[in-house]
Formats: structure tokens, C-alpha cells, sequence
């Protein structure tokens, strides 16, 4: 993907940072969920080690025409303005139905208890809005893809000194 320009500083110190060269791919740039609470929420469980996982339809990256994630990519998460936060590294990728979602898997996207019983309603309802926008019809074998990543990237805070 060509970097956005907004990106491409953050992207850059990251390359830095960790030795890689400078024609690393990066696969995504992308916040989660659909609203700025969920999805600035989602990233600080992140940016915390809490969410170590996150899912999405099939359907949607059909939609979009793009390929779903392989294990090894990059991608930046940002706040819900595009602020970039960090990098991660998709490290496990099953395609599954949705009623095939498991309890591990659901512990290791972090949201709500982290039970089953959590994931599958949150995840219903995001993803009825989703099929809704793309006008398929939601059922319990939908396909969904279960990413599982680790942070390879966060940006060095800025200390303050209190001289």
C-alpha cells in the first residue's frame, strides 16, 4: 500500500526502530469498530497488551476487494482522527463461522468480561450493521476472520521534566 502522508514519519521511526529496511511493506492502516468511542477504546486495550485479537467479516473484505490478513504483515493502528498509535504483526489468521468462535479467541480480542457469551453479542450486533451495509443476510455461518497479532512498535513517550 502507499503510506498515507500523515503516516509516513510514524511508519518511518518504526523502520528505524527496529532495523528493518526501508522497503518493509506495510499491509493496513486502519482504526477498529465503527465509532470514536469504540474505536479509541478498542485501541487503548491494545496499547495496553489487553486486545490481542480482533475479527471481521469475509464478506467485507470481498467487498472492498482486498485481501484478507496473512500472518507476518504490518499494519498501524490509529485512534479514530488517524492518529497514528502502533504497529502490530498479524501472527495468526483462522477463518471460521461465526458460531465456531471459541472462548480463547474471545478472551484475546479484550473487550467487555472477555467471555464467549460477551463476543458473540457485541460481534452480532457490529456485524448485523455490517452485513446490513452490504446487504447480506447475517446468520450464526457467516465467515469471519479471527487475526491475531502482537505489537511490534509503540512510540516512545514523551517525558516531561519537572525542573
Amino acid at each position: 500500500m502507499e503510506i498515507p502522508e500523515q503516516i509516513q514519519p510514524f511508519w518511518s521511526e518504526f523502520l528505524k526502530e527496529s532495523a528493518r529496511e526501508k522497503t518493509t511493506p506495510l499491509h493496513e492502516v486502519f482504526y477498529f469498530a465503527d465509532s470514536e468511542s469504540l474505536a479509541n477504546s478498542l485501541a487503548d486495550l491494545v496499547l495496553k497488551g489487553v486486545k490481542t485479537a480482533t475479527s471481521s467479516l469475509r464478506w467485507g473484505y470481498e467487498a472492498e476487494g482486498e485481501h484478507e490478513p496473512q500472518q507476518g504483515e504490518l499494519c498501524v493502528v490509529t485512534n479514530w482522527v488517524g492518529t497514528p498509535l502502533c504497529v502490530i504483526e498479524t501472527t495468526e489468521v483462522q477463518v471460521k463461522a461465526f458460531e465456531d468462535v471459541d472462548e480463547a479467541f474471545a478472551a484475546a480480542e479484550g473487550e467487555g468480561d472477555r467471555s464467549l457469551a460477551y463476543w458473540r453479542e457485541v460481534h452480532w450486533a457490529f456485524f448485523g450493521r455490517v452485513c446490513k451495509d452490504l446487504k447480506r443476510d447475517q446468520s450464526p455461518q457467516m465467515t469471519v476472520v479471527c487475526q491475531r497479532f502482537k505489537v511490534v512498535f509503540l512510540p516512545p513517550t514523551e517525558t516531561e521534566c519537572h525542573c
